[in-house]
This record gives structure tokens, C-alpha cells and sequence, in this order.
């Protein structure tokens, strides 16, 4: 298999180390009215992203890699970055958080889908575009939640 996609499969695992934890925050952190809605939203989506996380890992061990395993390389290679809670943060801010985060995902999973049409490796493909397809849904109700 081909090196760059070993590269993109591991960026997308380290991607979703902190993304995991950045919605873990959220589902702590998130206060008023909308409390109740988006603590078990959040709550779902670590859940989804905790089962990709693992599914992308162990998909590039399967095809020759070696996935990042480190909290300091999760960091150091995501595409998203942690976002310490200094600070309150609204239930919209969270929101739009989320949206940057997944938006950037989609964009690590296009390069996935791309790279692994290319190497020809149709599971890592149907990987990706599944975990696309899910983002995308949550990213449309997320927006329409905004309004």
C-alpha cells in the first residue's frame, strides 16, 4: 500500500484522538436551556467518533501501518487542534465548534477516499466514505439546529 495513504489513514486516527476529547469537553461543559439536547448529542457523537477511531486503526494495521497510539502524536498530527475550556462557552459556540471540527474531517476523509481510489484499496475507501456520509448528516442537523 501506498505510503501517503498510510500518512492520511494515521492522520485521520490522530484526528480523531482529539476530537474525541474535544466532544467529551462539550458534553461536560454544556450549560442552559439546551442542556439536555446537546449533553446526550455530544454523548453520541464521542461514541460514533470512539468506533471510527478504532476502525481507522485498526484498518491501517491491516494494511501495513502503524497508527499513532500517543496522546503527544495525536496532537501533534490532527488536523484539528484541543481547545482548553478556559473559558464559558455557549451551547451555539460549542455548536459551531463542532462544525469547524467535522468540516475538517470531511476534508481529511476526502483525501482518504482520493489516495485510497488511487492504491486501489477499496475497503479503506468505503471506510472513508461511510465516516463521510455519517459527518455530513450530523453536520446538516447541526446547521439547521442553528438555524
Amino acid at each position: 500500500m501506498s505510503h501517503e495513504l498510510h500518512n492520511q489513514v494515521n492522520k485521520i486516527v490522530a484526528t480523531q484522538g482529539v476530537l474525541f476529547t474535544k466532544l467529551h469537553q462539550h458534553h461536560w461543559y454544556v450549560k442552559g436551556d439546551r442542556f439536555f439536547t446537546l449533553h446526550e448529542k455530544f454523548e453520541e457523537l464521542y461514541d460514533e467518533v470512539n468506533a471510527q477511531f478504532d476502525e481507522f486503526a485498526e484498518r491501517l494495521l491491516t494494511i501495513g501501518g502503524k497508527p499513532y497510539s500517543t496522546l503527544k502524536e495525536f496532537i501533534d498530527h490532527s488536523s484539528i487542534k484541543e481547545s482548553p475550556y478556559t473559558k464559558d462557552v455557549s451551547s451555539d459556540e460549542m455548536v459551531k465548534s463542532v462544525l469547524k471540527d467535522f468540516e475538517m474531517v470531511v476534508e481529511d476523509l476526502d483525501k482518504g477516499i482520493e489516495l485510497a481510489a488511487e492504491a486501489g484499496d477499496d475497503v479503506t475507501e468505503d471506510l472513508c466514505i461511510g465516516y463521510k456520509t455519517s459527518l455530513e448528516k450530523h453536520m446538516w442537523m447541526f446547521r439547521y439546529y442553528l438555524g
